[in-house]
């Protein structure tokens, strides 16, 4: 009974983090936070001291929300009306929050300020020798082709609903000229998680089904790639 109890209980502690990555958007948000860290932390290689202080920041900031969740979820069952007292422990639970994240950040800086310098550097220069004639153009032409798709499919508008996404298909075609730009595998993750962000912000606000910005990324990626490999020639003219 007691292995049986031990076993149900981390089954509730599970649901629990479950139920607060659906329902709370700053949730999702500190995940994608947190997958992002982990990822720089294995590109740039960090000690082990610096390790441990980014999973004691990420596990900081994921208890704080979830305690936040909990009190929001018990002011809510203990009071139907508006309360001062209610409005001070969600103020408080929040804060603790924001204190959370703030040393996250802090944290963030001291472990990777570093190798970001060194990185953004190497970044600038790269960009000053790349014609920025490639990104709007691939931009230019990947809203030509939502606009021309709209047109033929016929539905929504350009910034709201149709075949395919223009905020996803302008968003992932910015994401993807970065990485073409920039060559750095790191900072191509990161404006393709922005990208996906976008995405998914189109259909919570069911502005486009997942299909709608599905088809918006490949039609950003496509162009951008045909852009940036497919037309060497016409790029050294308009670089002239």
């Amino acid at each position: 009974m007691r292995s049986r109890s031990l076993l149900w209980s981390f089954n509730y502690a599970i649901e629990g983090i479950v139920y607060a990555l659906r329902t709370q958007r700053n949730m999702r948000l500190h995940l994608v936070i947190a997958v992002l860290a982990l990822i720089a932390a294995v590109v740039f290689r960090i000690e082990r001291l610096e390790l441990v202080m980014v999973l004691f920041a990420i596990s900081l900031v994921f208890v704080a929300e979830l305690a936040n969740t909990a009190v929001e979820a018990a002011v809510d069952l203990a009071t139907e009306v508006l309360d001062p007292l209610a409005k001070i422990a969600k103020d408080v639970a929040a804060g603790a929050v924001f204190v959370a994240a703030i040393n996250a950040v802090v944290v963030g800086y001291l472990v990777f300020f570093g190798d970001l310098t060194r990185s953004t550097a190497r970044v600038f220069t790269r960009v000053q020798t790349t014609p920025i004639h490639l990104t709007v153009i691939a931009l230019a032409l990947t809203a030509l082709v939502v606009l021309g798709a709209k047109a033929l499919t016929r539905g929504g508008t350009y910034l709201h609903g149709g075949w395919p996404s223009g905020h996803t298909a302008l968003a992932t075609a910015t994401a993807t000229a970065i990485g073409y730009v920039t060559g750095s595998p790191t900072i191509t993750v990161l404006g393709l998680f922005l990208a996906l962000l976008v995405a998914q912000s189109r259909v919570e606000s069911e502005a486009h089904t997942v299909a709608q910005v599905v088809l918006g990324g490949v039609v950003g990626f496509l162009v951008t790639t045909l852009v940036f490999q497919g037309f060497p020639q016409l790029f050294r003219v308009l670089v002239r």
